[in-house]
């Protein structure tokens, strides 16, 4: 058995344990990637070293003519942008070195994935159960609230981590119902940055690019440092692009925001055809794969959104859910202008609509979810089922909208439990692939051998862990990568043009050598 391993792994790659298996060498980027990593770790030690010693030459000291005692004359320095930086880049280089080990050394070993009905129905009911036990009353009642997006976004985040660990993609029913909670993300999407530009008119650089930096921060690290393509992560490449095109559509002229259509109705129209040329792009798109691919087949696009050398997989991933975004930015506009013209009541505890109107609301909506759910459940072909979906998935969505803000006590309440994991919810979809699943998500990660439910709570432990951290790290290195003042973010911008040009540069060297 050894004798096979040490001819066939090296040619097959298994991602189950087993021995060896060489271990990759490091590209010219990743070697890089390393010395920049040690250097703001060392950088940081002398910095903070500097400072501890500071701090103790200028600590009280008592007189000792007086006996009093003396309170220093300089105060302790607020910590520097440069040191904030490196503080930053210190962490991010440690949990990138665990990540290297984890899905690239070959050090901890890989299983594959068993489904069974019970190890993905089963923890559903856990954390459904602690999601229920630890609600509380929002701040604002209004509907999809920040604290209810993030509740959203949380439990269909622990659904998907539960989906993927199990393996319970090979069951069609639990596959098509992950494809509406992949779905009603875009639609979040759509909703949050349409309502955000149409109520407070920012197009500015500076908005722009504090978006792209928080979703696309991480997923570059990776890209680097585990040398993976960007379209790998294929969920950061489809919010931002999606992002990219809400932008696009309402910051061009006319610039059609709440304000400018309040003075003049006929604006609203306006908006109403741009939204409709949006909807006719998208379709013309979706039924032309050629046009669709000789756009992203383009360089640099190319190595933006190129997988196994062709753009076929961002092709299917952008037209599994194409319509989905439209769908938020719709209902994002309906909703603003029902508000506006107080046609809808969000008090605490009060029904969205009248009485008779809210329970026929309610009755279709909970009919529609439980209708959709019959349908998916009884989906024989997934090929069938996925032409289907991006029509079909907004009724769920909406539905789950309407039931879950049309009574206002429900409306009321949401479970902080499923909120703190929302506010981490992209870290979590990013760093599973590599630190809890491992082997590019075709396996699980083992840390403890012989012990599978320890070694679960184990790596599930860290990963949440490392997922909050980095939330963290991205949100204050966002801070100081993309300042509001104009004339220093344009210089950043520069910067990070010449970076991605030297990344590009030496990707092209990689493949030369490579070839």
């Amino acid at each position: 058995m050894i004798l096979m391993n040490v001819y066939c792994n090296k040619i097959m790659k298994p991602i189950d344990g087993s021995c060896c298996q060489p271990q990759p060498p490091l590209t010219l980027i990743q070697k890089l990637a390393f010395c920049f990593f040690t250097l703001s770790i060392i950088g940081y030690l002398i910095i903070n070293l500097i400072h501890r010693n500071n701090f103790r030459k200028n600590k009280s000291c008592t007189d000792l003519e007086s006996g009093e005692e003396k309170k220093p004359t300089i105060s302790t320095p607020n910590v520097s942008t440069l040191e904030m930086l490196l503080h930053s880049f210190c962490k991010l280089g440690l949990i990138m070195t665990y990540f290297y080990l984890c899905d690239r050394a070959n050090l901890f070993m890989k299983e594959n994935k068993f489904y069974t009905h019970s190890s993905f129905f089963i923890p559903i009911v856990y954390i459904l159960v602690l999601g229920v036990f630890y609600t509380e009353n929002t701040k604002e009642t209004k509907v999809l609230n920040r604290e209810q997006t993030d509740e959203w976004k949380g439990w269909m985040q622990l659904v998907i981590l539960i989906y993927h660990i199990s393996g319970a993609s090979t069951f069609l029913p639990v596959y098509m119902h992950i494809r509406v909670l992949v779905a009603a993300y875009l639609f979040q999407t759509g909703y949050g940055h349409f309502s955000y530009f149409w109520i407070k008119g920012d197009f500015g650089v500076y908005r722009v690019c504090q978006v792209l930096f928080r979703l696309n921060f991480l997923v570059v690290v990776l890209c680097i440092v585990m040398d993976r393509p960007y379209q790998f992560y294929y969920f950061v490449p489809l919010v931002t692009v999606w992002f990219m095109i809400i932008y696009a559509t309402l910051a061009i002229w006319p610039q059609i925001v709440q304000k400018k259509a309040n003075g003049n109705c006929l604006w609203h129209f306006g908006l109403l055809l741009k939204l409709i040329c949006l909807l006719t792009c998208i379709y013309f798109l979706s039924y032309s794969q050629g046009a669709f691919e000789k756009i992203f087949s383009f360089w640099p696009l190319s190595k933006c959104f190129e997988l196994n050398g062709n753009v076929y997989e961002w092709w299917f991933r952008w037209k599994l859910d194409r319509y989905v975004v439209f769908h938020g930015m719709l209902f994002a506009f309906i909703y603003l202008a029902l508000q506006k013209h107080q046609m809808i009541s969000e008090g605490k505890g009060d029904p969205l609509f009248s009485n008779r109107v809210s329970n026929v609301l309610l009755f279709i909506s909970v009919v529609s979810f439980l209708t959709y759910s019959i349908w998916a459940s009884s989906c024989k072909n997934k090929t069938e089922c996925n032409e289907l979906h991006p029509s079909v998935s907004v009724v769920q969505i909406l539905a789950f909208i309407l039931i879950r803000n049309i009574p206002g006590y429900v409306r009321s309440v949401y479970s902080s439990f499923f909120a703190w994991f929302g506010k981490i919810s992209l870290e979590l979809f990013i760093c599973q692939y590599h630190i809890w699943l491992a082997a590019d998500t075709k396996g699980i990660l083992v840390l403890i051998p012989g012990y599978p439910m320890f070694n679960v709570l184990v790596s599930t432990f860290i990963f949440v862990c490392v997922a909050h951290e980095i939330s963290q790290i991205t949100n204050d290195l966002a801070q100081i990568v993309v300042p509001k003042d104009n004339s220093t973010l344009l210089k950043r911008l520069l910067c990070i043009a010449g970076f991605f040009s030297g990344l590009l540069l030496f990707s092209a060297v990689q493949d030369q050598s490579r070839h």
